[in-house]
């Protein structure tokens, strides 16, 4: 659904263009380095040595590289100067011995034509592809593209999401009195969605009123609407006839999955958002997130798709006799181990997992592998070093 949706495109300056994703690949504009530089501060020499040494204040970053040296001389040169032209080496300052009397430099190792330069073009040539459309915008690419020459990128929009939390037994302060629990949803939904790419409202409380939720989902003009609560067929669990009243057309409903098998999947008719339901208990909706939040939102903003990683289990997971089940694991050396607390109701679990793993019906053994869902924060964790970029 979401690679089906119209995607368009627009050009931000560098300073906001972080959490987006390209639109279009980033070419160089230039060769990078754009002329043969110094990699060290030192000495340039022409030449075999001992080498004359030129007087004056030396080559430094940002100034022109003056007059060549003639064969058998030598300057002072700082880190990211300009190499002059037929320059032969760049000597570094602790492998150097000056000798002041004669005006002469002496080499305390051997020298290497082309050490320590940086030659005009070693990173990229101009019009090379550095990266393609789909990579997300991070720090490291601003700083890329605006080595390469740009002040400005294409990007995605980023797909704007409305967080609905629902349900009237919610505190949102304070510790659980009189039959009423602490919200966990809305405060981890907004980080969680804007790890995955989206622009988030903050979260709208809506308890259990039926009426509440029909206004919200058709006037929202978010791509997304997410809620939490009230999927499954409860007196006050009111988002599958909301959905009905409203003409909504429903896409997933439920998932054979535990824990979260009552999430779903609608979009609202007229061009409204899609609606993402989340079940109320918290890692029941951490399933939702990841099956169906995360794959939506990640077409919607032009994302490319993760690689599946499958390692092995380091013990045996007891699975449900009939659906798939999702369990918070933690990555230790070459296996992942799973974690207590994977109750539909625990945070504990997954607030200390690396990911989810994939535990098919009636569970595994001990060193099968099993397919990891990413947390959104994890594409850093042990199990993805060595994938190809």
């Amino acid at each position: 659904m979401g690679r089906s949706a119209p995607r368009a495109a627009h050009r931000v300056p560098l300073d906001r263009a972080t959490g987006h994703a390209l639109a279009e690949a980033v070419v160089a504009l230039t060769d990078l380095p754009s002329f043969d530089t110094s990699a060290m501060d030192g000495w340039v020499v022409t030449g075999p040595g001992p080498w004359a040494v030129r007087h004056g204040r030396g080559l430094l970053a940002g100034h022109d590289a003056g007059e060549p040296l003639a064969d058998g001389q030598t300057v002072r040169i700082a880190t990211g100067a300009r190499i002059p032209p037929e320059a032969t080496a760049v000597i570094r300052t602790e492998h150097a011995r000056p000798d002041e009397a004669k005006a002469l430099l002496h080499a305390t190792r051997e020298v290497v034509p082309g050490q320590d330069i940086r030659p005009r073009g070693q990173e990229c040539r101009s019009g090379d592809r550095l990266l393609p459309a789909g990579t997300p915008v991070t720090p490291a690419v601003i700083g890329l593209a605006a080595a390469a020459g740009y002040d400005a990128l294409v990007v995605v929009p980023r797909p704007r999401v409305d967080v609905l939390v629902l349900g009237d037994e919610l505190l949102t302060s304070g510790l659980p009195r009189d039959g009423l629990i602490r919200d966990a949803l809305g405060p981890m939904l907004v980080p969680w969605l804007s790890a995955l790419g989206a622009e988030v409202t903050a979260p709208r409380r809506l308890g259990d009123d039926a009426e509440a939720l029909r206004h919200a989902l058709t006037t929202s003009d978010a791509d997304l609407v997410v809620t939490t609560g009230g999927t499954a067929a409860g007196p006050v669990d009111h988002v599958h006839p909301v959905l009905a009243r409203i003409g909504a057309e429903l896409l997933v409903d439920g998932v054979a999955v535990r824990p979260g098998h009552p999430m779903l999947l609608a979009r609202v008719p007229g061009d409204g958002p899609y609606v993402v339901g989340l079940p109320g208990n918290p890692l029941a909706a951490v399933s939702g997130l990841l099956t169906l939040a995360e794959p939506l939102l990640r077409e919607l903003s032009g994302r490319p798709a993760r690689e599946p990683f499958r390692p092995p289990v380091h013990e045996e997971v007891h699975g449900h006799p009939h659906d798939t089940r999702l369990i918070p694991v933690v990555h230790r050396a070459d296996r992942v181990v799973p974690l207590h607390y994977n109750g539909p109701a625990m945070l504990r679990g997954i607030a200390a997992a690396d990911g989810l793993a994939v535990v098919p019906p009636g569970g595994v053994r001990s060193g099968t592998e099993v397919e990891i869902l990413d947390l959104p924060w994890s594409s850093a964790m042990p199990w993805t070093e060595g994938r190809s970029t």
